[in-house]
């Protein structure tokens, strides 16, 4: 497998904030961001997905973002704005030099919708990926929110069966800050119709067939100027395990 480099750099607000990269410097750069309570090891490098787009001449760039994996999880409120993954997203781009057009773009389920967030803010990548993520998902946030929220605020209580169960599980396995988590889920709001518009490019809606978990996939592929629904197995947890994942995002960011 190719060298795992990981990499620090300083938000705007000085939040240290970390990256992993993989691939050839010269390579076409692509980034992606993970999901909620994840990071960048183990939503793409771990099944292998960064691996088959370095081998197919990509340089994969995975944020951590602020409040999971290796970046900075602030228990200060203020640390976590509307809109702060995004803004750290589109800083990332600036401070790494991609030129409008001269990258890729995409994430998994909170990795998608930074995605949308960003583009709806001015990032123009080459192409886009959603992940993981369907058309209630980005509209309808406040019922999600308040899931995740009653699963941290119940986490010594959540007992096998629940339907809090999975999330506590992962958060426990991912060491999640709790308290920095709750901090951030707040900051997440309800995509802008224009923020959809703003996909001018080809973008791809992945998803697994079992995973209704952010609603309709096709939904979302259909609302989009450019998208194109491509299912792969899975639901919304084990459709990250599969290879067919990263075969997905090989096929689409090489075709022609």
């Amino acid at each position: 497998m190719s060298e795992v480099e990981v990499h620090y750099w300083q938000a705007s607000d000085g939040v240290s904030l970390a990256y992993r990269a993989m691939g050839e410097e010269d390579g076409s750069p692509v980034i992606l961001v993970h999901g909620l309570f994840s990071d960048g090891l183990t939503n793409w490098i771990k099944f292998g997905h960064a691996a088959m787009l370095v081998e197919a001449g990509f340089r994969v760039l995975m944020p951590d973002l602020r409040a999971h994996g290796l970046s900075d999880a602030p228990h200060d409120p203020e640390a976590y704005p509307d809109g702060i993954l995004g803004r750290d997203l589109c800083e990332m781009v600036e401070m790494l030099g991609l030129e409008q057009g001269g990258y890729d773009l995409g994430g998994f389920s909170l990795g998608s919708r930074t995605t949308v967030q960003a583009v709806g803010a001015g990032l123009e990548p080459r192409r886009a990926i959603l992940s993981g993520m369907g058309l209630e998902g980005l509209t309808g946030w406040d019922r999600r929110q308040q899931f995740f929220i009653e699963a941290i605020d119940h986490f010594d209580e959540v007992k096998r069966g629940d339907p809090h169960f999975m999330a506590v599980s992962f958060m426990k396995t991912m060491g999640v800050d709790r308290v920095a988590a709750r901090h951030l889920l707040p900051s997440f709001t309800d995509a802008k119709s224009q923020w959809l518009e703003a996909f001018t490019m080809p973008t791809a809606v992945i998803c697994g067939t079992e995973d209704q978990d952010n609603g309709s996939a096709p939904a979302l592929a259909d609302a989009l100027p450019h998208g194109e629904y491509m299912p792969i197995p899975g639901t919304h947890m084990s459709s990250v395990t599969h290879k067919d994942l990263g075969q997905a995002l090989v096929r689409f960011l090489t075709a022609a």
